[in-house]
C-alpha cells in the first residue's frame, strides 16, 4: 500500500505556494528587510531569518512524524496510515483550490494556530529591531510558528509518514521550497507581490498543487 508523500512533491508545493507566502509572510519580510543596512548585510540577515523559520518547520515535522508513529500502533485494528495519507492529499487539494482562489476552507484551518501565535508574537516584538545575525535566527524560529494553512497541510503528510526522520525531511523540503520566494521578497517585495498575486499566477499554481493531491489520491486508489 502506497502511503508516502515524495520529498520532491512537497518541495514543489512549497515553491508553488509562493502565491500564499506573499500574503501571509510578505508583510513580515518587508518590515524586517527595511530596517537592515546595506545590501551585503541584508543577505546574511535574510538567510538567518529563513534558516530559523525552516528549522522550526523541521523540528515540528519531526514531532509530527513521531506522533504519527504512535498513532500507527493502532494500524493492526484500524487503517490509520491509509486514512492519514488520504487526509494529507485531501488537504493538498483544498490548499490548491485556496491558492487558486476557488475555495477558502483552508482559512479556517489557519485559525487553529492563532492561539500559539498570539503567545509567541510578543517575544518577537521584544527582539526588534534586529541588530545581529543570531537574533535574526531567533526571530526566524518564532516566525516559523505563524499560522499558515500551507504549513499545516504539509504537517499532515509528516504525521502520515509515521516516522520522525521522514517527517522532519518533509518539512525541510517544504521549507527549502518556500525559500526562493521569501528571499526574493526581501529584495523585490513590491514587484514580486504584484506578480504572485496576479489571478492567473495564483490559478496556475493552485491547480498544480491541487494536482499533487489528486495524483496522490489516484495512486492510493490504484495501489
Amino acid at each position: 500500500m502506497l502511503v508516502e508523500t515524495s520529498l520532491f512533491a512537497i518541495f514543489l508545493v512549497g515553491l508553488l505556494g509562493g502565491t500564499h507566502c506573499v500574503g501571509m509572510c510578505g508583510g513580515i519580510v518587508s518590515a524586517l528587510s527595511m530596517q537592515l543596512p546595506g545590501k551585503q548585510t541584508n543577505v546574511g540577515f535574510l538567510l538567518a531569518y529563513n534558516i530559523g523559520r525552516i528549522s522550526t518547520y523541521t523540528i515540528v515535522g519531526a514531532i509530527a512524524g513521531a506522533a504519527g508513529s504512535s498513532v500507527l500502533l493502532l494500524k493492526g485494528f484500524l487503517p490509520v496510515q491509509q486514512l492519514l495519507f488520504v487526509l494529507a492529499n485531501v488537504m493538498l487539494v483544498m490548499l490548491g483550490l485556496y491558492l487558486a482562489g476557488i475555495w477558502h476552507a483552508v482559512v479556517y484551518i489557519e485559525r487553529v494556530g492563532g492561539f500559539v501565535w498570539k503567545k509567541l508574537q510578543p517575544f518577537m516584538g521584544k527582539l526588534l529591531p534586529v541588530k545581529s545575525i543570531p537574533r535574526a535566527f531567533v526571530v526566524g524560529t518564532i516566525w516559523g510558528w505563524l499560522p499558515c494553512g500551507l504549513v499545516y497541510s504539509v504537517l499532515v503528510s509528516a504525521l502520515a509518514s509515521g516516522n520522525a526522520l521522514y517527517g522532519a525531511m518533509l518539512m525541510l523540503a517544504f521549507g527549502l521550497g518556500t525559500l526562493p520566494n521569501l528571499l526574493a521578497m526581501g529584495f523585490f517585495a513590491q514587484y514580486l507581490k504584484t506578480w504572485l498575486q496576479n489571478k492567473y499566477t495564483r490559478l496556475a499554481a493552485g491547480l498544480l498543487v491541487a494536482g499533487f493531491g489528486l495524483w496522490g489520491l489516484i495512486r492510493f486508489a490504484m495501489s
